[in-house]
């Protein structure tokens, strides 16, 4: 792991075989004359945070749990860019106390938020870093993180429409390790359900998504906001999307409603998901100009800073249906 990986830039520094800086995005500074000075600052400061760690012995494990749940619960309402920046400063201290097994877990899942502020189609990114959280959560020898790490990564990947192969393969593994139901193997079998409902495979993605209701009915955690919980508006964000992406406009609308009804007001985010779904459902039914226009008022009324990689992502699917 090298600290260019863990630089918190989601972009490249530039094209490397010319010498010239990347183009400008609307998530990247404009001038690569300001990106060099500020990739040295934030160099030297994740240097300066490893080396911290390693004199000090770090956090404990319970500082860490603590830590795990409070970025589960920033994860909602807080942007990619500022919780990328703040993980990989965890990343660099807890890579520093590995000797403790137990904390290859807590790597698992912090590697598996950080791969979340990466879009899903830049696989040498985000599936990058979700293959070594998975391959950190083996080394943990718990198999509740194996299972969660690799079914919350499909899901990701599912849901966002990207690298389903990949997304196909560690909802396999996530069912492999263990049948019991649980919160990871929720993840897994819907991120499943959406690969399969985006390759056109109807009747796979609904026997899919009725066995994720059955864990769900089993395994649901109900009035936790956080990346680590999957309540009952959650559970019908997923339906929402899944059903609107497979043409069930009815089981979409009613998930739609369901997951009204109980999303916290304080994250919005999650809101403009199910009217980027409502987009998607008109596209899907010919509509297509109608549904662009919808997603797109719904993504300008957000707050730009509460706008996610998820969101955009969403909306490209739109555009091309």
């Amino acid at each position: 792991m090298t600290i260019g990986a863990l630089s918190g830039d989601p972009h490249e520094a530039g094209d490397r075989r010319h010498g010239r800086p990347a183009p400008a995005s609307g998530d990247a500074p404009a001038s690569g004359v300001v990106r060099a000075p500020m990739a040295s600052v934030v160099a030297s400061e994740l240097l300066r945070t490893g080396f911290a760690a390693r004199l000090s012995g770090g956090p404990s494990v319970d500082d860490w749990e603590a830590k795990l749940l409070r970025y589960g619960s920033e994860y909602m309402s807080l942007g990619a860019e500022d919780i990328q920046r703040r993980v990989a400063h965890e990343l660099v201290v807890v890579q520093q106390q590995l000797d403790q097994p137990r904390l290859w877990s807590v790597a698992a899942r912090l590697m598996t938020l950080y791969a979340k502020t990466f879009p899903g189609s830049d696989g040498s990114k985000a599936v990058r870093w979700y293959r070594m959280a998975a391959e950190a959560a083996d080394r943990s020898g718990d198999d509740g993180t194996r299972v969660w790490v690799r079914g919350r990564a499909a899901i990701a990947l599912g849901y966002e429409g990207a690298s389903l192969g990949v997304a196909d393969v560690l909802a396999d593994q996530a069912m492999a390790i263990s049948d019991r139901p649980s919160l990871g193997l929720l993840n897994a079998v819907f991120g499943k359900a959406h690969a399969a409902a985006l390759r056109g495979d109807v009747g796979t993605a609904r026997e899919l998504m009725e066995r994720g209701r059955r864990v769900f009915d089993k395994a649901g955690s109900y009035e936790e906001s956080s990346d680590y919980a999957v309540p009952w508006w959650r559970l019908n964000v997923f339906v929402s999307l899944l059903a609107a992406r497979l043409g069930d406009e009815d089981v979409a609308v009613a998930a739609q409603d369901a997951a009204a009804r109980e999303l916290p007001s304080a994250l919005p985010r999650f809101a403009t998901h199910l009217e980027l779904h409502r987009g998607l459902m008109l596209a899907r039914s010919g509509d297509v100009r109608g549904g662009a226009a919808h997603a797109r008022a719904a993504l300008s009324a957000l707050p730009p800073e509460k706008h996610s990689l998820t969101l955009r992502l969403l909306l490209a699917e739109l555009e091309r249906s």
